[in-house]
């Protein structure tokens, strides 16, 4: 029966999805809200800056009006705690320069009003992305309450991160493509202010002929490349690649924290393994995840479950990925509801939703307290169902579950 239980989950209906969604949902607002309100000055009660790690951004924009080199990492700092100094340590930027001209403008204002906007921008790009497949996915459930419930989504807000902004482009550029097509390049070529998500895209943009995409992605990013080198230097690039290197360095030495990161490299790390056999497992990891998206892409042509299963697979290609990364499961998980209420939920899918959707509330504490790294098997286990899924012959409408 406990098998049984996992594999089909009948008892998660419609209506108790509603109800766990609420409740999720007046949780994660609920967190925010005693976050806020309990701060002093802007510190939490944790002691941390409310978005700890926005203030690398803003420095970062304080840093390009003086005309500061952007990418020496004593001058970050420094500039980073002249505003506030961590107990914590100090928040890096390892951006590449297409990313700075994002960061000017945030120079420009005081860090709450900067915090407060950045949010409200990046949400928005995030919210009209996601609108987009939850229409096409015709699912019955108020995009605001999917929203609110995600766990992912507070901890992008109390980071500060980027990962709204990234997210909403991928996701919005991915399902553009067959519509709109150089409008898709263009938003996936901005996406390349974090390039490690777009790994996985020339694959399946190659192999399914998508040439207008791919030549307005590859120009769009060329322009944001030498808009950064014309507005701030040709050097800021060779800046980057240093710090790139150092970066690196930081990532296997475990400066930012093998339980916070969800990705194989990290959670074989995360397990007592040398850096080697951490590098080697993700890299295996990263042939495999390529090697099924080529696989469908080159039988089945582009598809909305294809782009799907190339976001579920980003986050398994690279190995620098955390926790505040997985809204970007919004979109694979969008389109595997609505395919299942439309065809019906195939075995273990409803427990691979279920466990991404609520896996990031759990990956960082589970990893911190336990050194089990909970979220790559769950990825695993989503892109194994919607790699199957996409892979099946669409069926006839179905009645929704009731």
């Amino acid at each position: 029966m406990g098998l049984y239980f996992l594999r089909k989950m009948d008892w998660l209906g419609a209506a108790r999805c509603r109800a766990y969604l609420r409740i999720l949902a007046l949780l994660n607002v609920g967190m925010l809200v005693w976050l806020v309100a309990g701060s002093h000055g802007g510190i939490d009660r944790n002691g941390f800056l409310l978005g700890s790690d926005f203030i690398s951004f803003w420095t970062a924009g304080h840093m390009l009006r003086e005309g500061a080199d952007i990418y020496d990492g004593g001058a970050h700092i420094a500039a980073q705690r002249a505003y506030y100094a961590s107990a914590g340590g100090y928040t890096a930027f390892f951006y590449p320069p297409s990313f700075l001209p994002f960061c000017w403008p945030l120079g420009g204002m005081g860090y709450f009003p900067a915090l407060a906007g950045w949010l409200l921008t990046t949400a928005t790009v995030y919210v009209a992305s996601t609108r987009v497949w939850w229409h096409e996915a015709k699912l019955p459930v108020p995009l605001w309450l999917l929203i609110l419930a995600f766990p992912a989504v507070p901890i992008v807000v109390t980071h500060g991160q980027t990962a709204f902004l990234v997210a909403g482009l991928l996701g919005a550029g991915l399902c553009l493509v067959p519509l709109r097509p150089v409008a898709a390049g263009v938003l996936l070529g901005l996406a390349t202010i974090k390039p490690q998500f777009g790994l996985l895209l020339p694959i399946v943009l190659l192999l399914t002929g998508q040439w207008r995409t791919i030549l307005a992605a590859v120009l769009t990013a060329g322009l944001l490349a030498t808009a950064s080198a014309m507005l701030f230097g040709v050097e800021v690039w060779a800046g980057w690649l240093a710090a790139s290197g150092r970066a690196q360095e930081a990532m296997a030495a475990g400066a930012v924290g093998y339980a916070k990161m969800v990705s194989p490299f990290a959670a074989l790390k995360l397990l007592g393994a040398t850096t080697e056999v951490a590098y080697a497992g993700q890299a295996l990891v990263i042939l495999a995840v390529a090697a099924v998206l080529a696989r469908v892409a080159w039988r089945a042509g582009w598809t909305t479950g294809l782009a799907a299963l190339a976001l579920a697979g980003a986050p398994l290609a690279t190995p620098f990925v955390l926790d505040y990364d997985m809204v970007l499961l919004a979109f694979p998980l969008i389109w595997l509801v609505g395919r299942g209420l439309r065809d019906g939920f195939d075995d273990w899918e409803k427990l691979a939703i279920l466990l991404a959707f609520v896996g990031p509330a759990f990956a960082r504490p589970l990893a911190l307290s336990l050194g089990l790294p909970v979220m790559v098997p769950v990825l695993g286990l989503l892109f194994f169902v919607l790699w199957r899924k996409v892979s099946a012959p669409a069926s006839p409408a179905l009645p929704a579950a009731a």
